[in-house]
């Protein structure tokens, strides 16, 4: 499938996935409508709700890690949340910054960006702002954040090089990110690489471990650092709509692994 056919598929899932709760995400991406795969996109997902500035409106449980707790963001920073959906992590991080700092939300899905500001509304911080933008191509200044933050989202974008090389543009010298994402250990069966409401739902666009931190050492970053690794369990009757029962078992003797990691890295230079 080609990359703007991906880029498609997970606008429209997420769209979806917009208008409605945390809870109906947990029975399916659309809920009682049952127009899409029945995935539980809650399954990856850590609890944010004692971390202050937690905001339940802005908590569509789509994460999977809590990369502010990894970020050192400091007060006066501006922060870059890539893939902000409905503002969860922005809301955290703009207590983090304070007054004197300023968070950008950046996504490319227009449900998401509408809800988001609509919970932005119901704050009254005045130094947040939510963007429309494609990853792979940020519409933002170079050497423009101190830290950019991203949960669960960069696995879903089709051009991992792309999207770390923009990363490397916007960061300031001596910026760095702090990234939760899903990374593979063993190759995933090809059925389940090819499904696309999997890719939507962070399986099957995830790449090696160790391949995703060679981009990551690619694009120029240092102190490249995995601050949390947790293994994913996917429920059997979600991997049985797109493998056999010989391939699931096939799949648990394999020992293929999927992964939560937070990963951090540094923008050296003056």
């Amino acid at each position: 499938m080609k990359a703007e056919e991906l880029k498609l598929i997970v606008q429209d899932k997420y769209g979806a996935i917009a208008a409605q709760s945390k809870e109906q995400n947990q029975s399916s991406c659309c809920g009682s409508t049952g127009c899409c795969d029945n995935m539980d996109y809650t399954i990856f997902s850590d609890d944010y709700t004692k971390l202050e500035g937690y905001n339940a409106d802005a908590d569509l449980g789509l994460g999977c890690g809590l990369p502010t707790q990894y970020a050192e963001i400091k007060a006066g920073n501006h922060v870059l949340d890539l893939g902000s959906g409905a503002g969860n992590d922005c809301f955290v991080a703009r207590t983090i910054v304070g007054e004197t700092g300023w968070v950008t939300g950046l996504d490319f899905t227009d449900a998401m960006l509408e809800k988001s500001k609509k919970n932005l509304e119901k704050t009254e911080f005045k130094n947040i702002d939510f963007v429309k933008g494609d990853i792979e191509a940020m519409p933002l200044d170079t050497n423009k954040f101190d830290v950019i933050i991203s949960n669960c989202v960069l696995n879903l974008v089709p051009d991992k090089q792309k999207a770390f090389s923009e990363i490397f543009r916007v960061l300031k010298p001596g910026g760095h990110f702090c990234i939760s994402d899903v990374v593979l250990t063993g190759e995933l069966p090809e059925k389940l690489q090819e499904a696309a409401e999997m890719y939507a739902g962070c399986v099957s666009g995830a790449v090696l471990k160790d391949a995703y931190l060679d981009i990551i050492k690619q694009q120029g970053f240092t102190n490249i650092e995995v601050k949390k690794e947790k293994e994913i369990e996917i429920p059997n009757n979600i991997l049985l709509k797109y493998i056999t029962l010989d391939e699931l078992r096939a799949f648990k003797r394999n020992k293929v692994g999927i992964y939560s990691i937070t990963v951090n890295g540094t923008k050296n230079g003056q």
